[in-house]
């Protein structure tokens, strides 16, 4: 599938690393590891005007805001990500001089940044645990009969900061009952049911979830009993 149109940026110019080899249309020079497109024509960064800055990977929020603060002229690096089709950011060009004032700042304040970061770690992590208690509590409420154990396991799996799963959705950190029932099926759906042995052996996704679709209301059945079977 061919890139999808490079995106105009809100906050400054844009530069590309082409996944496939490029040469500039001016000067003939490639491939280039880095372009910019002028009237979708590739240009390199010397013929950009663009050839004195330095790339500066992501990864660093504070160098990057810094540098780009510093410097009078910027711009994001972006690559196509054919897997998740769109365009990410690589990083930002700045001069480098803006980028050496900028580590002298981030170099000076690094300290009261490492203690912030702790600090902002620690709330982080006494919010997680009050919500995987809250959705634990939850599930208990809507499945009586599930282990207790295993209503933790499922709220700390599903809760799990970054993980996209259900409970970091706008539902799940609602607690609606869709959002926690559909926690605790994926559950029962890997662990009491033979659905990934199924997917192990080459069975597709949407008739493995229709062999064991039965097994897993079952499980759920028991668990919304108000009292566990002798």
């Amino acid at each position: 599938m061919a890139p999808l149109p490079v995106p105009r940026p809100s906050d400054g110019l844009l530069v590309v690393q082409p996944l496939r080899r490029k040469r500039c249309s001016v000067c003939r020079r490639g491939p280039l590891p880095l372009l910019v497109l002028e009237e979708e024509m590739p240009r390199c960064l010397d013929c950009a005007d663009l050839g004195h800055l330095v790339f500066l990977p992501r990864g660093d929020t504070a160098l990057t805001r810094r540098s780009r603060q510093e410097s009078a002229l910027s711009a994001v690096v972006v690559r196509f990500n054919r897997r998740r089709s769109r365009y990410e950011r690589q990083g930002v060009l700045v001069e480098e001089a803006a980028l050496a004032r900028a580590e002298l700042r981030c170099l000076a304040d690094s300290e009261a940044r490492r203690r912030r970061r702790a600090r902002d770690a620690r709330r982080r992590a006494a919010e997680d645990i009050r919500f995987a208690d809250a959705f634990t509590a939850e599930i208990l409420r809507l499945f009586p009969t599930c282990p207790p154990d295993r209503a933790r396991a499922i709220a700390g799996h599903a809760s799990l900061r970054g993980s996209g799963r259900v409970g970091r959705s706008a539902s799940g950190r609602a607690l609606s009952e869709t959002a926690v029932t559909s926690a605790v099926a994926a559950s029962v759906r890997h662990l009491d049911t033979p659905y990934d042995r199924l997917l192990m052996s080459g069975m597709a996704r949407p008739e493995a979830r229709r062999r064991i679709r039965a097994g897993v209301d079952s499980v759920l059945r028991a668990w919304r009993e108000q009292e566990p079977h002798g």
